[in-house]
This record gives C-alpha cells, sequence and structure tokens, in this order.
C-alpha cells in the first residue's frame, strides 16, 4: 500500500498496549505525537547549534583574539567531545531512571550556562574549559532517541529516530551559516569590534535553548500514558482493558502469566484457542484509533518493550553484549567520523581553496551538515521499509547498516588519495560521502529500538557515547596529522571498513531476547 499523505496531520493510530503511535503526525503539533516528535529534533537542533557553535568562528576570529595555536585549537575539538561522550554514558541511565524528557529538558538548561558565559573567554585554557562544558549539549542526543522511541512503535520507530537525529544534527551546518552570519552583521551593521562581536554571537543560542527547553515542560509529558513512574500500571491497565491480566508486575517485573478470557469461567473450561484468537476491526476490546494486535503480540510488547530500570546485572549484560558491541561500533564509524569532520572541513576547503572567504568557506562546509536533513531520514525510512519488506528481518536492517559502512570508508579513502584541488570534485564527493555516512547514522538508530528494548536508555548512550569517542579518536589523528586533512581521510575511511568487516557476522539481537523483534 502507498504512503498516506494525511498521515502527516492525522491523530495517528496507536499500540494499545503501550499506546506508541503506528505513525508520526509531523505536521501537527497540536496532537501530543507530533509535539514530542518536533521537540525532539528541534531541541538537539538547538543544542547541536550550540555546541558547535565555535568551529565557524574559531580559526579566522577567536584564534587571532586570544593567540590560540593550531594545536591548542585541535584540542580544544577534542575535549569538547570527551564532555559529550561522559554526559552520554550517564544520561541513559538517567532516562531509564527520570524519562527522557527530565533528563533532554535538564541537559539544555544546565548547558546554557556556559553558552551564555561564552564572552568570558580570554585566554586558551578558558576556552577549553568553556567548550568542555557546552559538550554536555552534545549529549542530548540520548534522550532525543530514547523519548521518540518511548512514542513511536515498532514499524515506524526507525523512521521516527532517523527524522528526529538528522533534523537535529542539520544543527551542526545551520551554526556554520548563522555564527558567521551574525558576528558579520554584529561588525558591519552594529559598529561592535570583533574583539566584542563574537562574544555576543553566542547570546543567541543561549536564548533559544532557554525557551526550548521550558515549552519542553510545559507542553509534551514523559510518556505517551502520563508520567514515567506510572508506565508500568498504565500498560497493566491497558492490558485488562483488552482481556489480559497479570503480565506486568508494577515496577517493571515480567511474569509468565498467559492471557485470559475476560469471559472465561473457572480455570480450564475457556477454549484452548482463546490466546490464539485474533482480534480484528470491529472488537468492543478496541478503539478506533488503536492497532489490532494479537494476544501474542501484545504479550511481547509488555514483556519486552517497556522500559524500566534496569538491575546492575541487567545493565551489565547490555554493556557487554555483542549485540551492543555491533550498535556502538558502527556509530564509532559514521557519527565519529561526522564530528571530526565537521570540525575540520571548513579549513579543509580554506587550505585547498583559498580564493575562498571565511562566510563562502563556512557556507560549504555547512552543505556536510545540513545534509542530515534528508540523508539520515532516509537511512531510517529505508530501514522500515526493508523491515516490512522481509517481513521483520532484523538481519535486513543490520545488512543495510554495514553496507553504508562499508561505502563511507571507499569514499573516504578516494578522497584522501585525491585530496581534490577542484571544487566540483571536493564538492561532489563530499556530497557522496556524506550520503552514506549519515544514512549509516539513520540505519543505526533504526536497529537500536530493536535490541535490549527494555534498557532502551542504556544502550541508546552506550551507542551515542560511542559515536563521540569515535570522534575523540578521529579528532586526535587529525590533530596530529595537522593541515594533511587528505591522510587523515584515508586513514579514517580504512578504520570505517574494517571495523564494519569485523562485527558484520554478529546476530542483530540476541538468541533468546523478549520483544524487539
Amino acid at each position: 500500500m502507498g504512503f498516506n499523505i494525511k498521515l502527516l496531520w492525522e491523530a495517528p493510530e496507536i499500540n494499545p498496549v503501550n499506546n506508541k503511535a503506528r505513525s508520526i503526525p509531523v505536521l501537527n503539533p497540536f496532537n501530543l505525537y507530533g509535539r514530542v516528535f518536533f521537540f525532539s529534533w528541534f531541541g538537539f537542533l538547538i543544542a547541536f547549534w550550540s555546541w558547535y557553535a565555535f568551529p565557524p568562528l574559531l580559526k579566522d576570529v577567536i584564534a587571532d583574539d586570544i593567540d590560540l595555536s593550531t594545536s591548542q585549537l585541535g584540542n580544544s575539538n577534542i575535549i569538547s567531545l570527551l564532555a559529550t561522550l561522559l554526559v552520554r554514558l550517564v544520561s541513559g541511565p538517567s532516562c531509564d531512571r527520570f524519562g527522557p524528557r527530565l533528563t533532554f529538558a535538564g541537559l539544555l538548561l544546565i548547558g546554557s550556562i556556559p553558552t551564555f558565559c561564552a564572552g568570558g573567554v580570554t585566554n586558551p585554557a578558558g576556552l577549553m574549559a568553556l567548550r568542555f562544558f557546552v559538550g554536555i549539549l552534545g549529549g542530548t542526543f540520548v534522550p532525543c532517541q530514547v523519548w521518540t522511541t518511548g512514542f513511536f512503535d515498532k514499524n515506524v520507530v526507525g523512521t521516527a529516530n532517523a527524522l528526529t537525529g538528522g533534523w537535529g544534527n542539520a544543527g551542526g551546518g545551520i551554526t556554520y551559516f548563522v555564527m558567521p552570519a551574525v558576528f558579520n552583521s554584529l561588525v558591519q551593521q552594529s559598529g561592535l569590534t570583533p574583539h566584542v562581536a563574537w562574544r555576543v554571537t553566542f547570546v543567541v543560542p543561549g536564548i533559544l535553548i532557554v525557551f526550548t527547553a521550558v515549552m519542553m515542560l510545559l507542553f509534551t509529558s514523559d510518556t505517551p500514558t502520563g508520567k514515567w513512574s506510572d508506565r508500568e500500571t498504565a500498560v497493566n491497565e491497558n492490558l485488562r482493558r483488552h482481556s489480559m491480566v497479570g503480565v506486568v508486575d508494577v515496577p517493571g517485573q515480567i511474569s509468565e502469566q498467559k492471557p485470559v478470557d475476560s469471559d472465561a469461567s473457572p480455570a480450564g473450561s475457556r477454549s484452548e484457542n482463546s490466546d490464539k484468537k485474533d482480534i480484528g476491526p470491529g472488537n468492543p476490546d478496541f478503539s478506533d484509533n488503536e492497532a489490532h494486535l494479537t494476544p501474542d503480540q501484545m504479550l511481547d510488547t509488555a514483556k519486552g518493550e517497556v522500559v524500566r530500570k534496569p538491575t546492575f546485572r541487567e545493565a551489565l549484560f547490555v554493556f557487554t553484549s555483542p549485540q551492543s558491541f555491533v550498535t556502538a561500533s558502527a556509530y564509532f564509524c559514521s557519527f565519529g567520523g561526522e564530528l571530526a569532520i565537521n570540525s575540520i572541513l571548513g579549513n579543509y576547503y580554506s587550505k585547498n581553496f583559498p580564493n575562498l572567504t571565511l562566510q563562502e568557506s563556512g557556507n560549504w562546509a555547512a552543505m556536510f551538515g545540513l545534509l542530515n536533513v534528508a540523508f539520515r531520514p532516509l537511512g531510517g525510512v529505508v530501514s522500515d521499509l526493508v523491515y516490512r519488506a522481509t517481513g521483520g528481518s532484523l538481519w535486513a536492517k543490520k545488512a543495510l547498516l554495514h553496507g553504508c559502512g562499508l561505502i563511507t570508508g571507499m569514499f573516504l579513502i578516494i578522497i584522501g588519495q585525491l585530496d581534490p584541488k577542484d571544487q566540483s570534485t571536493m564538492f561532489g564527493l563530499i556530497a557522496g560521502m556524506a550520503f552514506f555516512l549519515e544514512a549509516g547514522n539513520g540505519l543505526n538508530y533504526a536497529l537500536v529500538p530493536h535490541v535490549h528494548p527494555f534498557a532502551n536508555g542504556i544502550i541508546s548512550g552506550l551507542t551515542g557515547a560511542s559515536g563521540n569517542f569515535g570522534g575523540i579518536i578521529f579528532a586526535i589523528i587529525f590533530r596530529y596529522e595537522g593541515s594533511n586533512y587528505g591522510k587523515t581521510f584515508w586513514i579514517a575511511g580504512i578504520i570505517h571498513m574494517l571495523l564494519n568487516l569485523s562485527v558484520s557476522w554478529i546476530p542483530p539481537i540476541p538468541k533468546n531476547q523478549v520483544g524487539g523483534r
């Protein structure tokens, strides 16, 4: 069946057990699911903008003002990524404990403080300290993805995660347009000196961060069923309403009791096929906007897909699982590569094309980040389409993920070997590389919700932190190779290909996993 454009604004059909939406009302901010979707991507976009607000002005403006050397500039990029790595590791368990909405808003408000303080930097040491704390904002990616996963069902969660992640990542491109434009406006039209103008420029993202966090707290909810602390109770109530009882014991412990028919006589007298009945349209247990699921499907959802606070043993299992290593390794390459390239791409263009002005090199570098608007969501959309076309095959999702990783590696090696001095060749190759790199990010978080779904915060945080760890490793390579950008690109390409091949044989989910299929 073809795509129904009305789904973009109509209230979505929902899963009767967890109340997750089975379509994405992208254009309907009046609907709860539409509001959560909007604040997920917009909150991350604003955070990403501020997180990467320094690179567009760093080399040509800030470095001259505070006597920043090339090595110190590279160190500041690494320090920013280090902070985000640590925050992402913490924000995953925080989402499982307090919920993604409060974690998201909290990180935004905390991250706004160093953003407003950017104007106080007067030396390289102060810049590095400030960029460390601004890096807190990069941790918002984890609650962004956990929040989206909590509101959208398996049939569209890959698309939802890819859209919120991709549109949010576009903040890394927007900052290359906006920060130089605001700076130039303050210098040329307001008459400020460069020394003052770059400091005032940081007030803009700071105000937007606070405004977004406050609106998020006022107009959205923790889960489709209300408060984060009531999510297991809500699932129990939904199961009872559909003639099934005793599946989820608050606070989240799963029992093995079978579904019971509401009309059942004493034990042993009901039909042996009652567990297998097909709950279809017209069944009075279902309201008009609810998806029609069989009892087995409802049990699978209740047992495996309700996020709860994991025990230490469960958390350790998730951290050490081979499946977690798959998503972490792939994101180490794709998002790690994207972060590192974002930090140096403007400088690479300036080196190979010295005739470009600061604004022009920034504009071309911005295109790399802005392509996330289309390419990352495309990865999620394709992943969901293939998932449905193959009858729910997670191996198909995984094959797409590694295929994109290998092709990205090939592009990086070609760029590094050619080190193009022709603008059309350079920009064309970068766009081709961006297509597979950014689609790979979307493909990854289309697979993540299927892996250990009961601990989605932990697996999302671990995967996201691995992306930052990759960014640090690639940034260190860039740092020590200096302006030899071609060499760093082909080294990154080899790492992409080796890591993806090394984990391609691992099954997408553990053999006996409940839920997520």
